[in-house]
């Protein structure tokens, strides 16, 4: 039996019971249960008995130990007490001693100090002496013509002048001493020149150790910038001067500067302690150095390629720059030198400098060039089927220039010039709805839709209804690519210029900011090339609007702003035009005939019928040549309307949802043509015909007994063309073809409840007294 699980802190009586009655399953299988149990308990009492035993003689050897333990204890606190009384007079001890001695360790720091002053004052006139010694010799050094010994002799002058600040003639011994430097510089300089014409790394090391002790490296450094430099220029002036585009130009200069880092890094690492500082100031000092200037040449080459030339060719130079800036970029990072990033940060000012001012008015030159490319898309032509067909392949056109202008955008800015490219797009739209506008005002003249010849013959003509719906299909294109544009936009937006964001930002809040500044500058500090940001410093205004657009659209998102909603509403009107074009489109052929009516001399003249018998039955009356038109016409607009139902055409669907018809439905009616296009535009050109119908009806001088039959005759035949197609006669229809029947006598009752100036011009016509 294992006891030993009875010493472990998470003992479980349960458990132990079970592990031992499986232990011992095979002897409770020979035997019952119970035996076993008792078999257990007795060896558990057995067990107990020697813990017992063990308890009893470790308790006795435990009182026997104790007085032995008391007594040591008693011991050691003897000590204890001893130790404290010695400490106590140890202390007493020091500090009578401290007492005694406080007075002779005062004299002993005093006679320090004067020993240290007077060893300041031996080295001050050992110094003084040794700049007169040293002064005395420098002539004779200095014919020695050995740069090295008269270095150490001016560098030797230099410490001793460091020790005579307070004498009379200190600022005339400074004189003295730049003058003597100024000589050793004259004297060094033509060796300094050889030994970087020669690129001496032994040579230059000299005079770098030369330069330093006599604290004249700014010199020195000067000699080599404009040594290196005078090389770079002439190059320059070479391509300057010879018939090369200035893109061709500006690779040379790039190359050659290329080339002049890679190689002087390597000397100036083997010279300089700061190379990568070195090589980076030669760098700045040469861009800033050409002649002629770069803004000068972009500034003559952009003139010379024209406005309709002139962005295009400012983003070949400036992709030219930017491919150097990447070579640039990669170089300095191939080093292990630790980078200067003030300096590294004016190389990429420098290098981009000449771009900013083209950037900082972006705006305004994408506009111009997107306003003469869309100058350049035609829409007026001749004939209407050529205008029709030019307003459709214009679309794509359209959104070409779009696209291209965020991508010129991107690469020119880098998404900096967001609000600018807004301001374009808005100025590329509104000029392509006022020209598409104006070709629908022309097609409007060609078809001859506002001039209508009241004795012209009644002829059908579709032509003008079918161009109309391929203009409305053309309409809805623009209203859905502008849709998917605007998305593209927004998400382009986000992924260029959203860095340009701080988490922090907030609307409308200086201090938020300010904050964004300073964090954009941290963001500066890790690659100036990467975070290079034009627009912060020349322009705080527009890029507060820029902080405001990425706000909008991070917080709404790419899916929810008004980036294009002026555009968009304008095209949305355009449609609307178009809609108006394809219903006159219909109706012009209508209202040809209704303007008839009001002219007509029969109302006012008595018919033959009329003279014979004045109780004619009105079944008897055919209608009038005019409302047959109108009815045959109205009767074959289902099968011309038929493409509003069987084209799957999505843009023409689009457009029409978007555009609404002339003379909605009345308040109250009925509405099953709203789920049918085709139903809704011939509920819409029913509505009008009726109306027009009644507005001319009102307009009939005069109306004879024979003449009011015949008009009502009129409204029956037009009223069963309605419902054969479906539709309702309007109200107003309704009234007057019941005040026309209605006889002389029974004339006021009738005309109870309805409109009064209705009834009184219906009495007027018929000479009814009311």
């Amino acid at each position: 039996m294992d006891f030993s699980k009875f010493l472990a802190d998470d003992f479980d009586v349960k458990d132990w019971i079970n592990t031992a009655f499986r232990a011992g399953s095979k002897e409770a299988a020979a035997a019952k249960v119970d035996g076993h149990a008792a078999t257990l308990v007795m060896k558990l009492q057995l067990f107990i008995q020697e813990v017992n035993h063990a308890l009893e003689e470790t308790s006795h050897q435990a009182l026997q130990n104790m007085p032995k333990v008391l007594r040591d204890v008693e011991a050691l606190k003897q000590e204890a007490s001893f130790l404290k009384e010695q400490m106590i007079l140890v202390k007493e001890d020091i500090k009578k001693f401290e007492q005694d001695t406080a007075q002779s360790m005062q004299v002993l720091v005093e006679i320090d100090q004067v020993k240290s002053r007077m060893q300041l004052a031996a080295e001050s006139l050992q110094e003084a002496d040794k700049w007169s010694t040293l002064s005395a010799d420098i002539e004779e050094t200095f014919k020695t013509q050995d740069i090295i010994l008269i270095s150490n002799k001016l560098s030797g002058m230099q410490n001793s002048l460091m020790m005579l600040v307070d004498t009379p003639d200190y600022s005339e011994k400074c004189v003295h001493l730049e003058a003597l430097k100024n000589r050793l510089e004259a004297l060094a300089s033509p060796h300094i020149i050889a030994a970087l014409t020669c690129q001496s790394v032994d040579q230059a090391k000299v005079f770098v150790k030369v330069f330093m002790e006599i604290d004249r490296m700014p010199q020195l450094l000067a000699y080599y910038y404009k040594h290196h430099k005078l090389q770079l220029l002439a190059t320059w002036q070479e391509l300057c001067q010879s018939d090369l585009p200035l893109d061709q130009q500006l690779t040379g200069l790039y190359d050659a500067l290329l080339g002049a880092w890679h190689t002087q890094i390597q000397w100036a690492a083997q010279v300089f302690k700061n190379p990568h500082e070195v090589v980076t100031v030669l760098l700045i000092q040469t861009l800033g150095g050409l002649v002629p200037s770069l803004p000068v040449c972009l500034n003559s080459a952009l003139e010379r390629a024209g406005p309709e030339m002139e962005l295009t060719r400012l983003l070949d130079f400036y992709d030219t720059t930017a491919h150097f800036a990447k070579g640039l970029e990669m170089a300095l990072l191939s080093h292990q030198y630790e980078p200067n990033l003030v300096k590294v940060m004016e190389l990429v000012e420098v290098v981009y400098g000449p771009y900013k001012p083209y950037q900082l008015k972006y705006g305004d030159m994408e506009e111009k060039n997107l306003l003469i490319q869309i100058s350049m898309v035609p829409l007026e032509h001749g004939e209407v089927i050529d205008c029709v067909q030019e307003l459709s392949h214009s679309v794509c056109k359209l959104f070409g220039l779009a696209a291209s202008a965020i991508d010129r955008c991107i690469r020119f800015t880098n998404g900096l010039g967001i609000c600018g490219l807004l301001t374009a797009l808005k100025s590329l739209f509104a000029k392509y709805v006022s020209d598409f506008s104006s070709t629908l005002q022309s097609i409007r003249k060609k078809c001859k839709l506002d001039d209508i010849a009241p004795n012209s013959l009644f002829q059908e003509d579709w032509s003008a209804f079918q161009n109309s719906v391929r203009i409305i299909a053309t309409c809805g294109e623009l209203l859905r690519q502008c849709g998917d544009f605007e998305q593209q936009l927004a998400n382009r937006i986000l992924s260029t210029a959203g860095k340009y964001l701080p988490d922090s930002y907030c609307p409308r809040s200086l201090i938020s900011f300010q904050d964004s500044i300073l964090t954009d500058r941290k963001s500066a500090a890790k690659n100036p090339w990467q975070e290079y940001n034009y627009f912060q410093k020349d322009s705080s205004a527009d890029y507060a609007s820029l902080m405001e657009v990425l706000y909008t659209l991070k917080e709404k998102g790419s899916s929810n702003h008004n980036l294009l909603s002026s555009s968009r509403a304008a095209l949305t009107r355009l449609n609307q035009q178009a809609h108006q074009l394809a219903f006159d489109s219909v109706f012009l052929r209508i209202k040809q005939q209704l303007l008839l009516v009001s002219k007509m001399d029969s109302w006012s003249t008595a018919g033959i019928g009329e003279t014979l018998a004045d109780d004619l039955p009105t079944f008897s009356l055919t209608p009038l040549e005019y409302i047959s038109n109108i009815g045959q016409y109205i009767m074959s607009l289902p099968l011309n309307l038929e493409p509003f139902v069987t084209q799957e055409d999505s843009a023409l669907e689009l457009a029409l949802h978007a555009g609404k018809l002339p003379f909605p439905p009345e308040q109250g009616d009925e509405l099953p043509e709203l789920d049918n296009m085709a139903d809704n535009w011939l509920g819409s050109i029913a509505r009008a015909t009726m109306q027009t119908y009644c507005d001319v009806i009102l307009q009939i001088p005069e109306l004879t007994p024979h003449s009011t039959k015949q008009l009502t005759t009129d409204i029956d035949y037009l009223t069963n063309v309605m419902d054969a197609l479906g539709l309702q006669p309007s109200r107003l229809l309704q009234n007057i073809v019941t005040l026309l029947k209605t006889k002389p006598e029974d004339y006021r009752q009738a005309a109870r409840g309805l409109p009064r100036r209705l009834t009184a011009a219906v009495a007027a016509m018929r000479g009814l007294p009311y």
